[in-house]
């Protein structure tokens, strides 16, 4: 899958955002050949298995004007990177325990010129701001994960969903998620036809 299927699933972009879609496989090849952040055999699949996928959750919600988003375990960038290219509007916090993660974060973000996006080398339980909404990328289990971001969604919505936890995550997970109240699953086959996305999935956990 190429960055033309960006475009395809996402026609209202425009020339300056598909133009830094379009630098974010050679700025991390690059990194990637100091910095072990995606997978090398992976970086074939670079545009599905990373952007595409964190893109998903703009299926979901189109953040609006000003709503803050943090990213926990960003790793490389996922899904805050290519969510704040589609929302440049939206103010991004992202966050990794791996200090050398955030240095390419930190490199990629001053590339693409993305001032929305602020990071931390810090543990989730140590950010003290609260939050419109909360994205990751499966970095643990949904309840551990849960215990990591407690208290830091804030009350008041203003988006056309309420503010919450969007997480992206592969596989059976029922258990993880059973006897919470109010969550919902989205199936991210629903929207991209790769075989990848066959067994992904957005978990929404309203605060």
């Amino acid at each position: 899958m190429t960055m033309k299927y960006i475009t395809e699933y996402f026609p209202e972009l425009t020339e300056f955002q598909i133009g830094q879609f379009s630098k974010l496989k050679s700025l991390y090849s690059d990194w990637n050949e100091k910095i072990n952040v995606i997978s090398r055999k992976d970086m074939n699949n670079f545009y599905s298995h990373h952007v595409l996928h964190s893109l998903a959750i703009a299926k979901i919600i189109k953040f609006k004007k000003d709503t803050k988003v943090l990213d926990v375990g960003t790793g490389g960038g996922f899904p805050g990177i290519p969510l704040a290219i589609m929302f440049p509007d939206v103010d991004f916090l992202l966050i990794d325990s791996i200090g050398k993660k955030i240095k390419v974060v930190d490199a990629v973000k001053e590339s693409l010129y993305l001032s929305n996006v602020h990071t931390m080398h810090v543990r989730a339980e140590n950010v003290e701001e609260k939050f419109d909404f909360i994205v990751s990328r499966a970095v643990t289990s949904f309840p551990q994960f849960l215990n990591f971001v407690k208290g830091k969604v804030s009350k008041k919505s203003f988006n056309d969903i309420h503010n919450g936890i969007l997480y992206l995550k592969g596989g059976d997970f029922k258990d993880e998620i059973a006897g919470l109240k109010n969550v919902s699953v989205s199936e991210i086959s629903d929207f991209f036809e790769d075989e990848f996305f066959e067994t992904k999935k957005i978990i929404f956990f309203p605060k």
